[in-house]
């Protein structure tokens, strides 16, 4: 007999369920906790072979559902998790090393100046609906995603597109009113995906794209169903003929739905606590990967007290930064002291600005005539990084007379409560994305920062294409940031990779969320 959705045998489950009948309810609690350990431990190895793997489809586990399927009008990466690449793609691709290829552009070329761009589009592409791909729908999806009024989260980046021409069905020239040396991989990220012009207004729930797979099935709650497009130009190449993401949000709960062998492979999931039992175990393969994303306690910089650097100093100071890498992540991430992390070009080491310190938070909230306790509001998000470490952070600042409340929302009511509407406080988040940094010059971000100071070293970053002078002035936006305290930035997140042994093709290395559905294979 087994517990569904577990893999325990009959004397486990009986010995299991005995003793939580017997156990009071603190630990009826706890015992339930370690079930998916238990089932890791006792679950014969004839079991993987008992259940049939279809070699033709796989089912991936997703912490969170998008709210949505078009990532040219909403900010959540969950959206580019789902289609990036798989529905829609891009004329450049961002590989798991972080290197760029061809995807819809066969090849390009740049002038000396670095200002205008000439890409040569991959020729006979169509779209899902029989529409061409061509020089002209690429000059749609730029124009739109620069046009004012545009709910695309990189507009800035296309709105420095100058001059936008198909010179012919093949053909695009872009002209850049100031040098990106970045282009080509924003190029490459979700919301660069090129769209079909007349079912542009469909894609949140039915998307029309290029790429080697079309939605088949979306059940609210609970998983999207792509399936291989047959018309798509590398069809033949392509080994998964349908794959199902799930999602799952819990932690036992993405234990145990990998642990039964419903899960074939969750990407980012948050297995750090059994990390060392999948790897003991050769039906499993572990794949721990660098990131770009940055996890911070973003603030509401014009909320009062919030809108006194002193007081945001002082939540910042009031939190050890280890200890929440170990309490929300496990202990997989790096220590940050701005909102750019090791590894990006220009990075410098800040986090000894706003460091742990709690006798300075209590002198920096006396200096701002603050009387303890301050009480916030702390809402987090369904992920198990911001519940678990919320109340880690919410400790910390009780120890220096900050009563942070905590308010647990879904999904959708952090992307319009906290996100759009900034009706918030304090909020744990991770930004996944490798090139945000110019969120901070955004009019109207959700965090409310304003600064001239900041938006004259950005334009001036934008404005240069010297490697060694951007990097300088990187250095110091990024020292202004974590100056001006404008969120208490925390550490660079770890991403792990739990995948049965037999799928290949998994990306071993995260420079963006993304799941390359066509490269999965089963060996």
């Amino acid at each position: 007999m087994q517990v569904a959705g577990l893999g325990l045998t009959h004397r486990t489950c009986k010995q299991t369920w005995a003793l939580i009948k017997m156990a009071d309810s603190l630990h009826r609690r706890r015992l339930l906790a370690v079930l998916p350990a238990l089932a890791l431990a006792d679950w014969p190895l004839q079991a993987l072979a008992q259940r049939r793997i279809a070699r033709d489809s796989a089912v991936i586990g997703m912490t969170l559902e998008p709210p949505g399927l078009d990532p040219t009008s909403g900010a959540a990466s969950a959206i580019a998790e789902v289609v990036l690449y798989n529905v829609f793609e891009t004329l450049t691709k961002i590989r798991g090393d972080g290197s760029i290829v061809p995807l819809l552009a066969q090849s390009w070329t740049v002038t000396p100046d670095n200002k205008t761009w000439a890409f040569k589009l991959r020729p006979g592409v169509r779209f899902h609906n029989g529409e061409p791909c061509d020089a002209a729908a690429v000059k749609f999806s730029f124009e739109r995603a620069a046009a004012e009024g545009s709910l695309n989260k990189d507009r800035a980046v296309f709105a420095n597109l100058f001059n936008i021409r198909a010179t012919d069905d093949s053909t695009l020239v872009l002209t850049l009113r100031n040098p990106n040396p970045d282009l080509l991989f924003q190029l490459g990220q979700a919301t660069a995906v090129i769209v079909e012009p007349k079912s542009v207004a469909g894609n949140a729930s039915q998307p029309v794209g290029t790429g080697p797979y079309r939605l088949e099935r979306w059940t609210k709650g609970s998983s999207i169903t792509l399936v291989r497009w047959p018309e798509h130009r590398d069809a033949r190449q392509i080994a998964l003929a349908k794959v199902t993401l799930r999602f799952i949000s819990e932690v036992a709960a993405q234990m145990a739905a990998l642990l039964s062998g419903d899960i074939d492979a969750f990407p980012r999931v948050a297995a750090g606590r059994s990390l060392e039992q999948f790897r003991r175990d050769r039906r499993w393969q572990v794949i721990v990967s660098g990131s770009r994303a940055k996890t911070i306690l973003a603030i509401n910089n014009k909320r009062k007290p919030l809108d006194d650097v002193r007081v945001r100093r002082a939540i910042a100071s009031a939190i050890d930064r280890k200890a929440v890498i170990e309490g929300a992540a496990d202990g997989f991430g790096v220590p940050i002291g701005s909102f750019y992390v090791p590894g990006a070009p220009g990075y410098v080491d800040l986090t000894a600005v706003n460091a742990y310190q709690p006798e300075r938070s209590r002198s920096l909230l006396r200096e701002a005539g603050i009387a303890t306790p301050l009480e916030l509001t702390m809402k987090l998000p369904p992920t198990p990084y911001a519940r678990q470490g919320g109340e880690v952070i919410a400790a910390q600042l009780a120890k220096v007379g900050i009563v942070a409340r905590l308010e647990n929302v879904e999904w959708a009511q952090w992307l319009s409560g906290v996100y759009k509407d900034k009706a918030y406080d304090l909020t744990l988040i991770s930004h996944v994305e490798p090139l945000d940094f110019g969120n901070f010059a955004r009019p109207g971000y959700y965090w409310n920062y304003e600064s001239a100071r900041f938006n004259e070293l950005w334009s001036k970053v934008n404005g240069t294409a010297d490697a060694a002078q951007r990097h300088r002035l990187l250095s110091e936006a990024q020292r202004l940031v974590a100056d001006d305290a404008v969120a208490a930035y925390l550490y660079q997140p770890t991403w792990i990779t739990v995948a049965k042994a037999g799928l290949a093709g998994l990306w071993k290395d995260m420079p963006i969320f993304a799941n390359d559905l066509a490269a999965l294979r089963w060996e």
